[in-house]
């Protein structure tokens, strides 16, 4: 566990983070809105509006400052408070309280920043307070050894959400673009919303199960999976913590009954909101159960024991949304409100850091012996 303490409300380092944080965003939205072509997504500027952003960036910096002030009181301490409006002010010069849309040109390529930043800021809205006021492990802090190696990893997947969509999609369109299934499309389409969310929800499940199972299963899948499995601090950000072979591989078969089946907007919509506020849900530290509603969708504590670091419990719990699908083929495992006592990997020496983890398993893995032991439980 993290030598650095936990940070405690009142104390003025929270707010002072707050000011910091807010700061970053407020001048990355300033890049976007002055290089939308390049650092923009176009499906997703069709989401919201350029007014709409304008007013999100001037409420960011007012909050910058409000917590930056806030800090100061709570702590009396100037370097966080200083460091968060310097950033504000910066962002103020900058223009944040200027800001325009503007008509932007379709172009080649670009990276998802706008993404990443609105993304980073609604998941921090959720799950800071979440684990802060409801913590599993209490003493278990946010800034712990590799919380820097899990925030590469969730700006690297969202910054190149243009690049990940491109090669992941493809397989899909490969296999099954020949086949018409326009019959099929409008059939799914005219579904009521929430049959339509259901099939969507069961659909993807179904697929993202046996490919999850399967990368557990083969000692050479698993070194890359073992990346997603290695961190040792499950909080809202270790769910991004997974490597580029292993994402490639899940969001393809993802894909594959989307474009079988087709769905309205609608429905694809609310799926993927569900999709990206569940998969770090069941990451985070949090204490919650969630009550009966964890007999029907998985919760933190139904996936925490899937990465629990004792190998008597590997291979349980692969689905991602519907703990059915686990009992159906025999690795459901929820017992009771107990927890994992760890998670992680039994592995000494296993590499610490993003670039030293995305190399990893090229190399020959001395993990590949634990591996047998989970396919033994398997079985």
């Amino acid at each position: 566990m993290s030598s650095v303490k936990r940070l405690k409300i009142g104390e003025g380092k929270i707010s002072g983070y707050i000011s910091i944080f807010l700061a970053i965003l407020a001048i990355g939205g300033i890049l976007c809105f002055k290089y939308p072509e390049r650092l923009t997504t176009p499906e997703f500027r069709e989401v919201y509006t350029g007014e709409s952003m304008a007013t999100l960036m001037i409420a960011v910096v007012v909050a910058s400052f409000f917590f930056a002030l806030l800090s100061i009181i709570l702590s009396k301490k100037l370097k966080l408070a200083f460091i968060g409006s310097l950033l504000a002010g910066i962002a103020t010069l900058l223009g944040a309280f200027a800001m325009e849309g503007r008509d932007v040109e379709k172009t080649s390529w670009h990276i998802g920043l706008d993404w990443l930043l609105l993304d980073l800021l609604l998941m921090t809205v959720i799950f800071i307070p979440l684990e802060l006021f409801f913590p599993k492990r209490k003493d278990q802090t946010k800034f712990h050894e590799e919380w820097r190696t899990d925030l590469v990893y969730f700006a690297i997947s969202h910054l190149f959400i243009q690049f990940f969509g491109v090669i992941t999609q493809k397989p899909a369109l490969l296999f099954f673009g020949w086949i018409g299934l326009d019959k099929v499309h409008e059939w799914v389409a005219q579904l009521p919303f929430i049959a339509g969310l259901f099939l969507a929800f069961f659909a993807t499940d179904l697929f993202q199960y046996w490919a999850h199972r399967i990368f557990h299963n083969h000692v050479y899948l698993w070194r890359f999976h073992s990346v997603h499995h290695s961190t040792q601090h499950m909080d809202w950000l270790a769910g991004s913590r997974t490597h580029f072979i292993d994402i490639f591989f899940t969001r393809a078969m993802t894909f594959i009954p989307l474009y079988i089946l087709g769905f309205s907007q609608e429905v694809f919509n609310a799926y993927i909101i569900f999709i990206a506020i569940h998969a770090v849900l069941i990451h985070s530290n949090t204490r919650i159960n969630f009550g009966f509603i964890r007999y029907i969708f998985t919760t933190p504590q139904y996936h925490h024991w899937h990465h629990c670091e004792d190998p008597r419990y590997y291979g349980k719990n692969f689905a991602s949304i519907f703990p059915f699908i686990d009992w159906i083929f025999g690795t459901y495992y929820l017992p009771g409100n107990t927890w994992p006592e760890g998670t992680g990997v039994r592995e000494g020496s296993y590499p610490k850091g993003f670039i030293k983890q995305s190399i990893y398993p090229f190399t020959k893995s001395p993990f590949d012996k634990d591996l047998n032991m989970e396919e033994k439980s398997d079985r």
